[in-house]
């Protein structure tokens, strides 16, 4: 790392440290309409940011109108403001877990019967969708431990200190996505449980275009290959938020679905990751302004 990069990765550490500062005292009510601010002030100040959002919306929701579309992408904005300030409240001690989830026991409930039923593991379907972090850790501090898989963070500093203490702080591992097929069987053989956030683009190596929302996306291939080998619970898995700091756990139907009619490996690969894709397109649809429409998603550069 550059002595410049050095620099930039300390600032922007220390300006993280300040915010959980802010958050630890200032009022609820300051934290969101911070955040809310600045959500306000990237829309409109991020073009590029800005089309990327609409065109993806657009292209999701062809029914509405481009007056109903514009109203839908400030939303997504102000929604993940509120995302980021429970995230934030969250890393300050200021919300607790389980008041936060509005339908706990019958959550546990689900989780209980996964635990009993997963002899070959469980693996959550889930998207960068409401508070998307919320979901592991509730888990988690109920003895419900997973194998999560995420990217690698641009500043170390923010990751080692901050991130990774924050999501494994009841028992969870996380495994970035280089090791992550490994860690996924590994997991899974032992009757256990993973977390995988399905929404991101991937390179061709790890996967190939699959349509969702009625447009062809790079889509990992990952969970139908630990299907087909391993053949675990999947379970699409979601937090939806009715309302600042209360969300409800959402579990979606098992989908055992293996494409027996199809005889060729890869064809199963497809038809299986496209009915993956299928399911998170259902959990969006209930709350679409609570995903992460700004992310460039059909990109097809790899």
């Amino acid at each position: 790392m550059s002595k410049k990069g050095k620099m930039a990765t300390s600032l922007e550490y220390g300006a993280v440290k300040i915010l959980l500062g802010f958050a630890a005292i200032a009022p609820r009510s300051w934290i969101y309409g911070v955040m809310h601010a600045v959500s306000s002030l990237f829309y409109h100040a991020s073009k590029k940011r800005r089309k990327i959002t609409i065109d993806n919306l657009e292209h999701a929701f062809p029914e509405l109108g481009r007056e109903e579309v514009e109203k839908l992408s400030k939303d997504v904005y102000t929604e993940l403001s509120v995302t980021a300030s429970d995230i934030l409240l969250m890393l300050a001690g200021r919300l607790d877990i389980d008041e936060m989830v509005i339908n706990k026991d019958e959550a546990l409930e689900q989780f209980n019967w996964l635990k009993a039923h997963g002899g070959n593991g469980v693996i959550f379907l889930a998207a960068h969708y409401s508070n998307w972090e919320l979901s592991a850790l509730f888990a988690s501090r109920h003895g419900f431990p997973m194998t999560v898989i995420g990217r690698r963070g641009d500043n170390h500093l923010i990751d080692e200190r901050i991130v990774i203490p924050f999501r494994t702080r009841y028992g969870n591992q996380t495994v970035y996505k280089k090791k992550a097929g490994i860690a996924m069987l590994r997991t899974l053989k032992k009757g256990g449980m993973v977390g995988l956030l399905i929404d991101q683009k991937v390179n061709k190596e790890n996967g190939f275009l699959v349509p969702f929302f009625g447009r062809d996306a790079f889509t990992t291939h990952s969970i139908a290959t630990l299907k087909l080998k391993a053949d675990p619970i999947i379970i699409p898995a979601t937090m939806l938020r009715v309302k600042p700091g209360h969300y409800r756990f959402v579990f979606g139907e098992i989908i055992a679905y293996k494409a027996e009619d199809i005889p060729d490996e890869e064809g199963k690969l497809f038809a299986m990751s496209r009915r993956y894709n299928q399911a998170l397109e259902e959990i969006i649809r209930v709350q679409p302004a609570q995903w992460f429409w700004m992310h460039d998603r059909w990109n097809k550069r790899v």
